[in-house]
């Protein structure tokens, strides 16, 4: 538009730019089945329980591009004291600034906390120029790097298109890998099965029986039929096996009313019962035609019970909704052999300080090589019967 003003600035919570600037930014095609990972209401829930502010390393930053004072671009930000709960790991880069009288923190992440899931990072509502507001996005990071002293701003599990952008303007640009399970039209859990060779087969087959014969049934909870009675259980799982994985759970209580309140219709908890007695369960979410795994957690050791929780019990669940993938989080070989398959995920990142970003392009574009030949490795030796 011919002499209208664009201006970036930086918004201390997701409740400054409010729900409906930030879903129209999120959203923009109004579609009903949107991503929930980028919603206003995830992030609302992740700042407002305690789970992503300043006390805990996750201090908001959210960049917004305006037009004649609306917010037309979105790139959700945090002021980062620490690496912790990215899934990008970047302690190298740390300790090597650090080794040459650097300070790596505090540093700028544009992602969803705690959150290896992939999606648009460069929010653009609806007749804004892509492009340019893209750029703007990028440009107004890099600026917010120097203005505000940090070393850096990392954008993490962006859509290949955004990181190609993002490496156009001049960020390094880092690859990864994750396991997701294909729906090619299944019409059960055995007709799947009928695609894996004889061996992985027969070997699903025992697990799910292992389950069967402890005893272990399960509930499909979604919706409104998930209560706080619900979330207490889940929440004492999630803290016990958190406790033991990180040493400290990210995640407060409250986090789980907050999603469960605003976002039911997108949760699918799945609880594992025995003897009229939940003893673990695995949060999903879904969106865009996929189920996305995020935490799981138990009080009794069963054996296969994580893999029937989070992997099977998935793979059901989509099936029967038609939903066309499973995204099971981050690393994980062991998903493979069970029929999750492995893809590329991104990264992009601006450093300020000229040593390390020579040092760490040099090792990148090693990196990328070595993924891409794992990904293809991984996939050939998937166990998928062989054409």
């Amino acid at each position: 538009m011919t002499g209208s003003k664009i201006s970036v600035r930086l918004a201390g919570s997701a409740a400054e730019i409010g729900a409906a600037a930030w879903n129209a930014c999120a959203n923009p095609a109004g579609a009903a089945d949107p991503h929930p990972f980028t919603r206003y209401e995830f992030f609302e829930a992740l700042e407002e329980s305690g789970s992503a502010v300043a006390h805990t390393g996750w201090r908001p930053l959210h960049l917004a591009v305006e037009r004649d004072a609306r917010i037309e671009g979105l790139l959700p930000l945090y002021l980062k004291g620490h690496s912790q709960g990215e899934y990008v790991f970047d302690h190298a880069w740390a300790d090597a600034l650090e080794r040459a009288g650097g300070a790596y923190y505090p540093k700028l992440q544009s992602c969803v906390p705690f959150t290896p899931v992939t999606g648009h990072r460069f929010l653009i509502s609806k007749g804004a120029e892509e492009k340019a507001t893209r750029t703007a996005l990028l440009a107004g990071g890099a600026a917010a790097v120097e203005q505000l002293r940090v070393s850096s701003l990392h954008i993490t599990f962006p859509i290949e298109e955004e990181w190609q952008t993002a490496g156009e303007f001049g960020y390094l640009q880092r690859t990864d890998r994750q396991f997701h399970w294909e729906n090619r039209g299944y019409g059960s859990f055995g007709e799947f099965l009928g695609e894996l060779s004889s061996s992985r087969r027969k070997t699903l087959r025992k697990e799910r029986s292992r389950i069967h014969e402890a005893g272990i049934e399960f509930d499909w909870l979604t919706g409104h039929d998930i209560t706080e009675a619900h979330w207490d259980t889940f929440f004492e799982f999630y803290m016990d096996t958190g406790g033991r994985k990180w040493g400290t759970p990210y995640l407060t209580r409250e986090f789980f009313s907050r999603i469960g309140q605003n976002m039911a219709e997108q949760i699918l908890l799945v609880m594992a019962r025995r003897d009229g007695r939940y003893i673990a369960g695995a949060l999903n979410l879904s969106g865009e035609g996929i189920l996305f795994g995020r935490n799981w957690g138990c009080i009794e050791f069963v054996p296969f019970l994580h893999f029937e929780t989070c992997y099977y019990q998935a793979i059901d669940f989509a099936i029967a909704r038609g939903l066309k993938k499973v995204e099971a989080g981050a690393q994980g070989e062991h998903k493979l052999l069970r029929g999750y398959q492995p893809v590329s995920t991104y990264s992009a990142h601006f450093l300020a300080h000229a040593g390390l970003r020579r040092a760490v392009a040099d090792y990148l574009q090693a990196e990328r090589d070595a993924v891409a030949e794992d990904i293809e490795e991984l996939g050939e030796a998937g166990p998928y019967k062989k054409a």
